[in-house]
C-alpha cells in the first residue's frame, strides 16, 4: 500500500477521542491494564490512549488487514504495548482469551465505516466514486455487495433496504434492481448509482441528500453482518469487563445506537420487582452509565471532521462481578 505511519495519522481524525479517553482513562490507571480496541482502523484512538495510559496495554482488533497493517506502522513506537489482532468484533473476546488475556480494563467499538475504507476508491464503499461493488471489511472472506445485489429475492433487498438503510422508496428501489440485473448483472458503483438517481423522487433528492446513501449503508452493513455482529460484541465485551473497567460505543446511526442504548440501560437498571421491600444482590445493577444519553460532537469538531456528524457516544462502567443478565461465557474472566 505505501502508506506511511505519519500518512495514517494525517489521513485519519479519530471522533471525540479527548471525550472518550477523558471517560476511559480512570479504569486504565493502573500497572498491567489492558485495553480493548474493537475497531482499530487507522489507530487513532489507540494512539490516543497509548499516550494517555503508559501502563496500558492494547489489544488493537480489525477484520480489516490493511488498516491493521496502516495502525501497526503508525504505533510501531510503542512496542508491545500496542498488539494487533486479526478477527471481527464480535469475536474479539475470544480471540483474547486464546491470547490468555481473561478480562479486560477498557474497550472501545467505534461503529461503522472507517476512514480508511471510505478513502479506498476501490473497496466500494464510497457512492461519489465508481468502483467495484465490494464492501467487505474483510477482503479475504464473504460476500460482496454486487453479490447481494445479483442473488438477493426483491422482498429480501427491499428488507435490508427500509430496515438497515431506512430507505423510504425500498419497494421501488429492490424493483429496479432486479429488473436491471436481469439485464446484466451489477458490478460496479456508478450503475448502481445512476440506477438510484433514476428511481428515488426529485423532490427527495434534493431534501435528502445523495440517493445513495442509504442504499450504500444497507448494503454495507448487510454484507459485513454488522448489526447481528454488534448484538454479540456488546454484551461479550460487557461480560468481559474487569470491576471498575470501563467501556465506550460511538455510533453513527440510529439501529446501532439503539443496540448500544439497550443493552447499557439494561445493565444499569435494577431488575428487583417493585413490590420487593429489599433489593437482592442478584437484582442490582451491574452498570453505571456515564454518560447523559448519547452526547455529539461539539460544532467546532464536526467542523473540522464532516464525518463525526452523525456519531453518538455512550459509556458505561463495570460495578459488579455477577454476569447476571450478560453473555453466558464458557471461559472463565478474573
Amino acid at each position: 500500500m505505501g502508506v506511511t505511519a505519519r500518512g495514517a495519522a494525517d489521513r485519519h481524525t479519530p471522533v471525540l477521542a479527548a471525550r472518550i479517553t477523558d471517560l476511559l482513562a480512570p479504569a486504565l490507571d493502573h500497572p498491567g491494564a489492558v485495553f480493548l480496541d474493537g475497531t482499530l482502523g487507522m489507530g487513532g484512538h489507540t494512539e490516543a490512549i497509548l499516550t494517555a495510559c503508559p501502563q496500558t496495554t492494547v489489544y488493537g482488533v480489525d477484520r480489516d488487514t490493511d488498516a491493521l497493517h496502516m495502525a501497526g506502522e503508525r504505533l510501531a513506537s510503542y512496542g508491545d504495548r500496542f498488539r494487533p489482532v486479526h478477527s471481527v468484533y464480535d469475536e474479539a473476546v475470544d480471540a483474547l482469551a486464546e491470547l490468555g488475556v481473561t478480562a479486560i480494563d477498557g474497550a472501545l467499538f467505534d461503529l461503522g465505516v472507517s476512514s480508511l475504507q471510505l478513502d479506498e476508491t476501490d473497496r466500494g464503499f464510497a457512492y461519489s466514486v465508481d468502483a467495484p461493488l465490494d464492501m467487505r471489511m474483510d477482503q479475504t472472506t464473504g460476500q460482496t455487495a454486487a453479490d447481494v445485489l445479483n442473488s438477493y429475492p426483491a422482498a429480501d433487498l427491499e428488507r435490508i433496504l427500509r430496515v438497515y438503510g431506512e430507505e423510504r422508496f425500498a419497494r421501488k428501489i429492490a424493483g429496479a434492481i432486479v429488473r436491471e440485473r436481469d439485464k446484466e448483472p451489477f458490478t460496479d458503483s456508478a450503475r448502481l448509482v445512476e440506477l438510484l438517481r433514476r428511481v428515488i423522487p426529485a423532490a427527495s433528492q434534493r431534501t435528502s441528500g445523495h440517493p445513495g446513501k442509504r442504499t450504500f449503508q444497507a448494503l454495507r452493513i448487510e454484507v459485513n453482518a454488522e448489526l447481528a455482529s454488534w448484538e454479540a460484541a456488546l454484551p461479550a465485551a460487557v461480560d468481559a469487563l474487569a470491576v471498575g473497567g470501563r467501556i465506550a460505543v460511538l455510533s453513527y446511526h440510529s439501529l446501532e445506537d439503539r443496540i448500544t442504548k439497550r443493552a447499557l440501560t439494561a445493565g444499569a437498571t435494577s431488575t428487583a420487582p417493585p413490590d420487593l421491600p429489599v433489593e437482592l444482590p442478584e437484582h442490582a445493577p451491574y452498570l453505571k452509565l456515564l454518560t447523559r444519553g448519547g452526547e455529539q460532537p461539539s460544532a467546532e469538531e464536526i467542523a473540522d471532521n464532516p464525518r463525526a456528524a452523525s456519531a453518538r457516544l455512550r459509556a458505561a462502567e463495570r460495578i459488579l462481578p455477577t454476569n447476571r443478565g450478560v453473555r453466558s461465557r464458557t471461559k472463565g474472566l478474573r
